[in-house]
């Protein structure tokens, strides 16, 4: 996707740009919430990324969790569809974007591999009770809630 936001960006600039996304739900054995550490330093967030042309969504959720946790995961079912001014997000680069994020309940397959993408310093499971803030405002009830 890199290629294509980076073409929008050499147009637009910085200016907002909606970006149609995906999101993962995916919970361990004890029902805590796999998170994704930012490289960057950015708050923590669900295993995500934008839908690049000729993706489906869920093909893009698909692909975005095995580059960004190692995870090959199925989809179980959508949780819920996200976007408007709440979704906005300044990157520390200045570009701004809005998403619009079909959230997905995933399970866990099996292991591929380590993260492969550069966006990824750590995954961790989080309990309800030690779970930081994330980057986009997803409800925390909803999160926790997905069987």
């Amino acid at each position: 996707m890199a290629s294509y936001i980076t073409a929008l960006r050499r147009k637009i600039g910085a200016e907002l740009l909606l970006v149609p996304s995906v999101a993962a739900v995916i919970h361990d054995d004890d029902g805590r919430l796999l998170l994704q550490e930012k490289a960057s330093g950015e708050a923590w967030s669900l295993p995500a990324g934008a839908i690049e042309p000729g993706e489906t969504p869920e093909e893009a959720i698909i692909r975005e969790v095995a580059e960004e946790t190692g995870l090959k995961v199925s989809v179980h079912k959508i949780i819920d569809v996200f976007g408007g001014k709440a979704f906005r997000y300044v990157y520390p680069n200045g570009d701004r974007v809005e998403y619009v994020v079909t959230l997905f309940a995933c399970h866990i397959e099996r292991h591929l591999t380590a993260p492969t993408d550069s966006e990824t310093r750590s995954i961790r499971y989080f309990s309800n009770e030690e779970m930081p803030a994330l980057a986009l405002p997803y409800p925390k009830e909803m999160l926790f809630s997905v069987t």
